[in-house]
């Protein structure tokens, strides 16, 4: 779950982080009103969206008035920000941050986030700052630190002090440095984030350590936890496919192929995407049912697939455990029938009850062809589309 910069500002200042003084808005008068707030000669106005290179895109602009500012918000909001991050078609900008300005001496770049080679979080660095680190990894990796943060314990304070004096931080500046990195990794571990990122963390002249940018995505799988931050969620910034698909209780993301998959378990729907691809087809989607889903989560997942355009055909690989395979047979022929399909249908059943399970897909009268096994199952399918 991807927070927008404002919130993830509100984090950070939970766990005893510095931000800038900022005030959201969501209309034009409201960031005028926003500027006299802050009080200051600079102030910055920040379109809200779940996507990077905002400033680029011409979602951030500097003001020096409330004039200024009013007219900054009528050029962002309301407007669709395109980015590289979000698509061709941009991404619509409803809320404003109006945030003071500040005396920026230097600019860094700090992330923390998974290391699925190390098995745990590591905290990244730069001198860099500002810039997309994208940009920094190609041209100069070199640049980039990082040091292993201990996901029970946080990151050791000699970790955070010698990341700060290998980034060049001025000596005064350096412990609070290395504290705003200890912190910042004690926000990652104690809000389940899988990524957290300032861009840029920067010193200014009057010599503190301000976040400047802040980006938080919390970790889907732990919001059980943290019945606060499911609220911050914002599904206007969502595939609203998507959204429809968690709130059936299904995991849906969309793909760029043909071929709709219908699976149960997350390793086995990525074994299903992989065969098909195996074999010479494309998976339109990753949809895992899960392991007990009923014959309403069986058409609630038909409709999502079928609404997608450019599916070709439909492929349903069941490993019957916990989930019957007579079930999940039932829901299919209700499925085909209710919503009149079409397009071809490979149904692959094994395990808890499969014989019952291709009895009523056989007796159902319908066009659905079984598979034995995936490679079958997967030939068949791509056969079927091409």
């Amino acid at each position: 779950m991807k927070l927008h910069e404002f919130q993830a500002k509100e984090r950070f200042r939970a766990y005893g982080l510095p931000t800038p003084r900022g005030i959201v808005a969501t209309s034009v008068e409201a960031a005028r009103e926003a500027y006299g707030e802050l009080e200051g000669d600079l102030a910055v106005v920040k379109a809200q969206i779940h996507a990077g290179g905002r400033g680029k895109a011409g979602g951030v602009k500097l003001v020096r008035s409330a004039d200024e500012a009013a007219e900054a918000a009528t050029a962002i909001l309301g407007k669709h920000l395109i980015t590289k991050q979000n698509g061709p078609d941009g991404t619509l900008v409803r809320t404003l941050l109006v945030e003071e300005g500040l005396p920026i001496d230097k600019e860094y770049y700090v992330a923390i986030t998974l290391d699925r080679q190390l098995e745990m979080p590591v905290l990244m660095a730069s001198a860099e700052g500002g810039t997309e680190i994208e940009e920094v990894a190609e041209d100069n990796p070199d640049a980039i630190l990082t040091e292993v943060v201990d996901p029970v314990r946080g990151l050791a304070d000699f970790r955070a002090r010698r990341i700060t004096y290998a980034l060049g931080v001025p000596k005064p500046l350096a412990r609070k440095f290395a504290a705003t990195l200890v912190k910042l990794c004690q926000a990652f571990l104690g809000d389940d984030a899988s990524m957290v990122e300032v861009n840029p963390l920067v010193t200014t002249t009057d010599e503190r350590v301000i976040c400047l940018d802040g980006k938080v995505v919390i970790d889907d799988s732990a919001l059980f936890r943290h019945k606060d931050l499911a609220g911050l969620r914002d599904e206007g910034e969502e595939d609203p496919t998507e959204v429809r698909a968690r709130k059936a209780g299904l995991s849906y993301v969309n793909l760029d192929g043909n071929i709709g998959c219908l699976v149960n378990g997350a390793g086995l729907a990525m074994a299903t995407m992989d065969i098909i691809k195996l074999h010479g087809g494309e998976p339109s989607n990753f949809l895992d049912v899960g392991g007990s889903a009923s014959t309403e989560q069986v058409t609630t997942a038909f409709r999502i697939i079928l609404e997608d355009a450019s599916v070709k055909g439909i492929l349903v690989n069941i490993f019957g455990g916990i989930m019957r395979c007579d079930v999940v047979a039932q829901g299919v022929v209700d499925a085909t029938k209710a919503l009149g399909l079409e397009c071809p249908l490979v149904v692959r059943l094994h395990g808890t009850n499969m014989k019952e399970g291709r009895a009523i897909l056989e007796s159902s009268g319908l066009a659905i062809v079984s598979a034995t096994d995936m490679k079958d199952a997967a030939t068949k399918i791509v056969e079927a589309v091409s």
